[in-house]
């Protein structure tokens, strides 16, 4: 029962904000520490250097990106806690559910924003080649009674 003995709701979501950038930035060190080894020129000073650059780099997005899950987790299960006026596992489970929701319409957001940037780039680059004055037949040339369409209007 240790789910109980954590801090009281406004200050679990510090709690655990701070505690997933911590976990990111611990696991994303040695993730990117390896990588980094491994993509640096030949020489234990250059996979050293390139190691501790990729860390520099790399660690604290990491960090970031686990904060922003776990704040948004804290937040959702503070939220279902005031809602329900119970702590049970049924609102760990919808806070991650939640959780996962949000932050996929959010990269589904910005893949929108992209695509629609793209759309309207292609729509301004197309407005180049339209031409200015286009040829258009002669309306007094054309038949009295208009544009045949075949013998069945006729």
């Amino acid at each position: 029962m240790e789910e109980y003995a954590r801090e009281p709701c406004p200050w679990r979501i510090v709690d655990d904000c701070g505690g997933a950038f911590s976990m990111g930035v611990i696991g994303g060190s040695v993730v990117h520490a390896i990588i980094g080894a491994r993509n640096a020129p030949a020489g234990y000073r250059h996979r050293l250097i390139g190691s501790f650059l990729a860390v520099k780099h790399k660690a604290p997005v990491v960090g970031g990106n686990f904060a922003v899950w776990g704040g948004l987790f804290s937040t959702f299960d503070c939220a279902l806690v005031h809602i329900r006026k119970k702590e049970d596992p049924w609102n760990s489970i919808t806070s991650g559910a939640l959780t996962g929701a949000v932050l996929a319409a959010r990269s589904g957001i910005l893949l929108a924003m992209i695509e629609g940037v793209g759309i309207l780039m292609t729509r301004m680059s197309a407005e180049q080649f339209r031409p200015v004055n286009p040829q258009m037949e002669d309306p007094s040339q054309l038949d009295q009674k208009g544009p045949s369409f075949g013998t069945q209007f006729q």
